[in-house]
């Protein structure tokens, strides 16, 4: 039995302090400085590429050359982590998702955005521009990056000419259309936010259970959510939350379905395997990435510098053809030879008000009346499942 892994030990510590005053916010600053030769950046996989992976896929080069900032990454797997490494401190900015952002903001770790000093911002989709998970009480505390969906991944050689349609793949016990059970053959994401996809699997299979929201739930959908996954638990022959490791698995370890991000697909078809993805009919839930600042940056003129990088056509192009995501400047769509004219349409853009976006679940919520789990039982719960409890 695997046992939960060592990075979600002692989340429910770092979450108190997140949620803690340790930090006065710096107000926004009113004109950028002299850069100061670096930034130090937490991001997901595959995020801030410099071409070593694929030298087609460089962002960074041009960057350090214009500027005279020095990239540096610090990858995290997930939101968890990146909240216990901004907790740490010793890092200017942070690619956060969702279920990471608003803690960052009530822990007064992240620090408000002048979005007046990137000029760029005016480019960002309207829809990301004041989104919920960023922007509060009338402040901007991130740039919109890249969105997307957590799609199901699956081996078609496996499937043969019967795609997988639903979640159920992952969830229930089953013969596959290869003949073989789907036990210890199929994946699912380590972090507490797959609760979420658990409660979206049963909104739409088990509609009884009034869940009209997978990140606001009473104590009563919780209890299926998590008698759900502790169903899944023996089914899953391993949890993912690296996506290299979650190729290799792929490509190696047997692993024929999973949830997933296209980033991984997309690597797995580079390399002639035999993958496909596909949203099923309950729908998925999906990450809207912020750029947001520290408030106790170290190089916030490079902090800025960055940000304003971020948002041009070509960054935001090639991110989304490389990772599989949404750019957050529509006019990237167009014109990239490496995402194509159809990249932004097949990776999701149509398909924006379908995602049940990550975000992190709070006691008070309106759909069941301020009666929801909070997001520190989601992490100690979790861990439980992981280890088999």
């Amino acid at each position: 039995m695997n046992r939960p892994s060592l990075h979600l030990l002692g989340l429910a510590a770092a979450l108190a302090v997140a949620t803690s005053a340790l930090a006065q916010t710096k107000g926004p600053m009113q004109k950028l400085g002299k850069p100061e030769g670096q930034v130090d950046i937490v991001a997901w996989p595959g995020y801030i590429e410099r071409g070593q992976t694929d030298k087609n896929f460089d962002w960074v080069t041009d960057f350090e050359a214009k500027t005279g900032c020095k990239v540096n990454v610090k990858t995290a797997g997930t939101s968890d982590e990146m909240v216990a490494l901004m907790n740490e401190g010793g890092f200017d900015l942070v690619t956060a998702s969702g279920d990471a952002s608003l803690r960052l903001i009530a822990g007064k770790r992240a620090q408000p955005i002048n979005v007046g000093l990137i000029p760029s911002f005016k480019k960002v989709d309207p829809r990301l521009q004041k989104a919920p998970w960023h922007y509060v009480n009338d402040t901007h505390y991130g740039v919109p990056y890249q969105w997307g969906w957590n799609v199901l991944m699956y081996n078609t050689e496996v499937f043969k000419d019967k795609p997988p349609t639903s979640w159920n793949v992952v969830f229930e016990e089953q013969t596959l259309p290869d003949g073989k059970s789907n036990k210890g053959r199929v994946q699912a994401f380590d972090g507490p936010i797959y609760i979420a996809d658990a409660a979206l699997y049963l909104m739409k299979t088990q509609p009884a259970l009034g869940i009209k929201d997978p990140y606001e739930l009473n104590e009563a959908q919780y209890k299926a959510a998590l008698d759900l996954l502790r169903k899944q638990r023996k089914l899953v022959g391993k949890y993912w939350h690296d996506a290299f490791v979650q190729i290799d698995d792929f490509t190696n370890e047997g692993v024929v379905a999973s949830s997933s991000w296209q980033f991984q697909a997309n690597i797995l078809k580079s390399k002639n395997r035999p993958i496909a993805t596909t949203v099923p009919t309950e729908g998925a839930t999906g990450w809207a990435d912020s750029t947001m600042m520290h408030s106790e940056a170290k190089n916030p003129n490079c902090a800025y510098l960055w940000m304003e990088h971020s948002l041009n056509n070509k960054l935001q192009g090639d991110l989304a053809a490389w990772f599989g995501s949404v750019p957050v400047v529509l006019d990237a769509c167009k014109g990239n030879k490496l995402l194509g004219d159809g990249g932004c349409e097949r990776q999701g853009l149509g398909s924006f008000e379908r995602i049940a976006f990550w975000r992190t679940p709070t006691a008070k919520c309106k759909s069941q009346n301020d009666q929801c789990v909070p997001y520190h039982k989601w992490v100690s719960d979790y861990i439980a499942v992981l280890g088999g409890r």
